[in-house]
C-alpha cells in the first residue's frame, strides 16, 4: 500500500458535522474528494449549510440525524450510512459535549450525560463500523483533547471522558490492527467557546509556544493527515501550537 492514501471517492462519516470543529473536518475531507456522511442531532440548518459547502467543493454528501447520547441510535446511524454509501472508509466521531460544571455539582445525570456522548457513543460507532472498515482497510480518527493529559478545572466529566477516549483509541489500535488504523487528534486552544473570558483566553495563548489560538481548520487538516498516513496507528496528534512540548 501507498504510505499516502488517495482519499478521492472514499466514504467518511463525521459526527457533529454541522458546526465548529466537526464542520471543518467534514469540509477538509470533502476537499480531498471524499463522500461525506454529515451527522447532526438538532442543528439541521447548520448541517444543511455544511452539506451545501461540501457540494460546492465538488464532493458528495448526505445528511443523517441521530441522538448519539443513545448507543442504539449510534449503531443505527452506522447502519444507515452503510446502506446509503455502500460501505465506509473513515469514521470520525467528532460530536461531543463540553460542559463546565463545578465538581460539587456533578451528579449522576451530569456524569452520565457527558460520558454517554463523549465516550460510549464513539465506542458504539466504532464497534458497529468495524466489519465495514475491515473490508475497506479503513481507519478511525477520534477527537480527544489536550485536557486528556492536562486536566482543566471545572470540567471533570468532560476531562475524564476525553482521557478515556484517548485510551480507547490506543486499545482499538491494537485490537483492530492490521486491517484498521485508529488514531486521534487532540486540540488545544482551538476555537474556544464564545463565552470564554477574554483575560483567561489571553493567558492561555501566552502559554502556547506559537503565541496564538488555533482554528477549526487546523484540526481538519490533522484529520486528513491521519486518514492518509498508512503507517500511523495508535497515535494521538496534538494540535496545540506546541503546548504539549513544554509540560
Amino acid at each position: 500500500m501507498s504510505a499516502r492514501l488517495d482519499l478521492r471517492g472514499r466514504r467518511a462519516l463525521v459526527t457533529g458535522a454541522g458546526h465548529r470543529v466537526g464542520r471543518s473536518i467534514a469540509l477538509a475531507l470533502a476537499r480531498e474528494g471524499m463522500q461525506i456522511g454529515v451527522h447532526y442531532h438538532q442543528s439541521r440548518d447548520d448541517a444543511l449549510a455544511t452539506l451545501g459547502e461540501i457540494r460546492a467543493l465538488g464532493a458528495d454528501g448526505e445528511l443523517f440525524q441521530a441522538d448519539l447520547s443513545n448507543r442504539e441510535a449510534a449503531r443505527d446511524l452506522v447502519d444507515r450510512v452503510l446502506i446509503a454509501h455502500g460501505g465506509l472508509d473513515l469514521l470520525v466521531p467528532s460530536a461531543a459535549s463540553f460542559e463546565k460544571i463545578p465538581l460539587e455539582a456533578v451528579d449522576d445525570e451530569a456524569w452520565d450525560r457527558t460520558l454517554a456522548l463523549n465516550l460510549s457513543s464513539p465506542f458504539a460507532l466504532a464497534q458497529r463500523a468495524v466489519p465495514a472498515l475491515r473490508q475497506s482497510h479503513g481507519s478511525i480518527v477520534f477527537v480527544t483533547c489536550a485536557s486528556a493529559n492536562r486536566p482543566f478545572r471545572g470540567y471533570a466529566p468532560y476531562v475524564v471522558s476525553k482521557g478515556a477516549l484517548a485510551h480507547l483509541m490506543r486499545t482499538l489500535a491494537l485490537e483492530l490492527a492490521p486491517e484498521i488504523r485508529v488514531n486521534a487528534v487532540a486540540p488545544g486552544v482551538v476555537l474556544p467557546p464564545a463565552d470564554t473570558d477574554a483575560d483567561r483566553l489571553s493567558a492561555l495563548v501566552r502559554r502556547v509556544p506559537l503565541k496564538r489560538a488555533g482554528v477549526a481548520d487546523d484540526v481538519g487538516d490533522a484529520v486528513v493527515y491521519l486518514a492518509r498516513a498508512d503507517y500511523v496507528t495508535g497515535q494521538e496528534l496534538a494540535v496545540d501550537g506546541g503546548r504539549n512540548a513544554i509540560g
